[in-house]
């Protein structure tokens, strides 16, 4: 008598080296743009009048709770490839996850696209009060750009080890 027992799910390669250290280089890039809306949430002064906070971003008032839920919320998305990169994680088949990532790569691109057109306009160069604040405002906003090339790099990863398993 002969029992055979098959796995639910048979065992791909693990991510290389490089994707483990990309996914979490990305969960890494959005914490310095997080701390300083933090820090614009919670009064420290980050280059915009008072003016401006209270006009423009409603702070003190609802801009906190939308200033700080959107820290939030991208660091929450940011964690996002490291379930692709994750040997412990499986719940979901490669068949919904790499259509998911191959689909935040994309947005991720159009997003980081038009971000870039806004930052370069000249009504959101006239908010900051001076040379010095939009110059701290680039190098903690610069890390986000590197997110797209990263998560599509950590996507293909993912897709090339689980192509023979869908």
């Amino acid at each position: 008598m002969t029992t055979e027992t098959t796995p639910l799910r048979a065992a791909s390669a693990p991510a290389p080296v490089w994707a483990r250290r990309a996914a979490h280089a990305i969960a890494l890039c959005a914490v310095p743009s997080g701390l300083w809306r933090i820090a614009m949430a919670s009064g420290v002064y980050v280059g915009y009048s008072d003016q401006v906070l209270r006009d423009v971003f409603d702070i003190p008032g609802w801009g906190i709770a939308y200033v700080v839920g959107l820290s939030v919320l991208i660091e929450l998305g940011a964690l996002f490839p490291l379930l692709l990169v994750s040997d412990r994680w499986l719940p979901l088949r490669p068949r919904v996850l790499a259509p998911l990532a191959w689909t935040a790569s994309g947005i991720l691109v159009l997003v980081t696209l038009w971000q870039l057109v806004v930052a370069f306009t000249v009504e959101s160069q006239t908010y900051m009060s001076s040379g010095t604040a939009h110059t701290v405002w680039g190098f903690v906003f610069a890390p986000l750009f590197a997110i797209p090339a990263l998560m599509t790099a950590v996507t293909w990863s993912y897709a090339k080890r689980h192509r023979a398993r869908t």
